[in-house]
C-alpha cells in the first residue's frame, strides 16, 4: 500500500465512508483509515438508521430531506457493485407527538412545508383511529421511572401529532458503509483497518499525514478526523479543540430490543414513533420487534464517557426506556432478559454537528455527527468534498463560508452554519432530536 495520499480520512463508518467516497469521485487519492477490522464496524453498526425529516433547523431538514432523495436510490448513489448486496431504505411512516409545551412541533411543521415534506396533522381521536394500539393520554414531562409520578397521566390528551408517510429507516446500516467502501474503491479509493491513528503529523505549520500505532507514517496534506464517538481524542492530538468554541464528547447509550405486543404485526402495522411527552422513540425491528430508544428528557443523566474506557452494560435506563414507551403503547411487553446494544454517541455541544475547517491547515473535522447525522451521510459526503476543494483551492471558509448547492431540494446550503466558531444554536432541541 502506498504511504502517500491526497487525503487520509480518519473512521470508514457512515461519515467517513461518504467524505471517502466524494473526495474519491473529485479524483482525490484518498485513504480512510480505521482501528476497526471493517467498514462500519463501530458506533454506525448499533445506529437505529432512522430516516426522518423533523429537525428543530431549517438546515437539518434540508440535509435530510436531501439525503433521503439518496437513500431511495442507494444503488445509483454508490454507482458500483457490492458483492454482499445492497443496504435499502425500508417506508414505515412516522408518528411524532405533539407536546403542550415549547411550540416545537408548530416549527418543525413550517420547515417541513417550506420544503414540500408532506405531513398530516392528526388530533388525538385521528391518532387512535389509525393506531388504535397508541394510548393518546399526556404522561409528561417524562421522571425517572423510580419517581412515585411515573406512569400517572398529567392530562386527558397530548394535543394530537403529526405523521409524517415517507420516513422510514435503513435495514443494514453496517452493509451501507460496505456499500461506500466499494463505491469508494471503484474510484481509486483505498481503506485500512485495524490501524489506529496514535500521531498527526504537521510539516511547516500544516497537515502532513499521520503515524499508525505500528510506527508506520502516511502523507497526505489533507486529513480529516470522522472518527465518531473518539473524535475529541483525534481533535487534541492534531492540538485544534481548543480553538473550538464548539466541541465534542462520546456519550454512552442504551437503545432496547422489545417484542411487540401479542397480537400486534408492528412491521407491517407500526411506525417510527417520535415522542417526547414520554422522553423516547421507537421504530419497527425486524421479527416483529421495536427497537426503542431515548429522546434525552431533562430528567435522565448524561454518562459523559472515555471511549476507550466505558462500562458496556445496561443500567437501569434500559427499563426506564422500556416503560415509557409502554406508557404509550400499553400493551408492550417488558421482559426480564434486557436485549438491545450499548454503544456511543459523538455528541457537540448544541447536538448540531460540525463540517468545517480547523486551526490547522489541512486538517478538517466531520465530528458531533451521532444520533442524528447518519441519515444525512450521502449530503454529508457531497458537502465535505466540496468545503475541502474549495479551502485547499484557497477560499478563505472562516470568513467567505463555502456554499453547496442541495439539487433535489434546489437549496443552497452555507457549510458556515456547521462551524467550529458558532455561537450556541438557540434554535437547536438540545437533544438527539437535533
Amino acid at each position: 500500500m502506498s504511504d502517500r495520499y491526497d487525503a487520509v480520512i480518519i473512521g470508514a463508518g457512515i461519515i467517513g465512508g461518504a467524505v471517502g467516497l466524494e473526495l474519491a469521485r473529485k479524483s482525490f487519492r484518498t485513504l480512510n483509515v480505521d482501528k476497526l477490522p471493517a467498514a462500519g464496524y463501530g458506533s454506525t453498526s448499533n445506529t437505529c438508521a432512522i430516516i426522518r425529516f423533523h429537525y428543530s433547523t431549517a438546515e437539518g431538514v434540508a440535509m435530510a430531506r436531501e439525503s433521503y432523495y439518496h437513500w431511495l436510490d442507494w444503488p445509483k448513489h454508490i454507482g458500483a457493485p457490492d458483492e454482499n448486496g445492497m443496504a435499502h431504505y425500508i417506508n414505515t411512516g412516522c408518528l411524532v407527538i405533539r407536546e403542550e409545551e415549547g411550540g416545537y412541533l408548530d416549527k418543525v411543521m413550517a420547515l417541513l412545508g417550506d420544503l414540500n415534506v408532506a405531513y398530516d396533522e392528526l388530533s388525538p381521536a385521528e391518532v387512535v383511529e389509525l393506531f388504535p394500539f397508541i394510548d393518546t393520554r399526556r404522561f409528561g414531562p417524562p421522571v425517572p421511572a423510580d419517581d412515585p409520578r411515573f406512569g400517572r397521566p398529567t392530562g386527558e390528551a397530548v394535543a394530537g401529532g403529526i405523521y409524517i408517510p415517507e420516513s422510514g429507516y435503513i435495514n443494514d446500516p453496517q452493509l451501507a458503509c460496505h456499500n461506500q467502501q466499494r463505491g469508494c474503491e471503484a474510484h481509486g479509493g483505498r481503506f485500512l483497518f485495524n490501524a489506529e491513528v496514535v500521531e498527526i503529523l504537521t510539516r511547516g505549520g500544516r497537515t502532513a499525514g499521520i503515524k499508525l500505532e505500528d510506527g508506520s507514517e502516511i502523507l497526505a496534506p489533507v486529513v480529516v478526523n470522522a472518527s465518531g464517538p473518539h473524535s475529541f481524542k483525534i481533535n487534541r492530538m492534531a492540538g485544534v479543540e481548543e480553538g473550538m468554541k464548539i466541541k465534542t464528547r462520546a456519550l454512552k447509550r442504551e437503545v432496547c430490543h422489545v417484542p411487540s405486543p401479542r397480537g400486534l404485526d408492528f412491521n407491517t402495522r407500526g411506525m417510527m414513533i417520535s415522542d417526547s411527552d414520554t422522553g423516547g422513540y421507537a421504530r419497527p425491528e425486524v421479527g416483529n420487534n421495536l427497537l426503542v430508544g431515548s429522546a434525552d428528557p431533562e430528567c435522565d443523566a448524561k454518562v459523559w464517557v472515555d471511549p476507550d474506557d466505558y462500562d458496556q452494560s445496561f443500567t437501569e435506563q434500559w427499563r426506564t426506556q422500556v416503560m415509557r414507551k409502554a406508557q404509550r403503547i400499553p400493551l408492550l411487553p417488558i421482559p426480564e432478559q434486557q436485549r438491545g446494544i450499548v454503544d456511543l454517541y459523538d455528541v457537540a455541544d448544541d447536538w448540531i454537528p460540525i463540517y468545517d475547517v480547523s486551526d490547522l491547515p489541512g486538517f478538517y473535522l466531520a465530528v458531533g455527527t451521532s444520533g442524528n447525522q447518519f441519515k444525512n451521510a450521502p449530503v454529508v459526503g457531497k458537502l465535505m468534498a466540496e468545503l475541502i476543494t474549495r479551502v485547499e483551492g484557497g477560499q478563505d471558509h472562516d470568513n467567505d463560508p463555502v456554499q453547496l448547492y442541495l439539487r433535489y431540494t434546489r437549496r443552497t446550503c452555507d457549510i458556515g452554519f456547521f462551524s467550529r466558531l458558532r455561537e450556541l444554536n438557540p434554535d437547536s432541541s438540545y437533544t438527539v432530536m437535533g
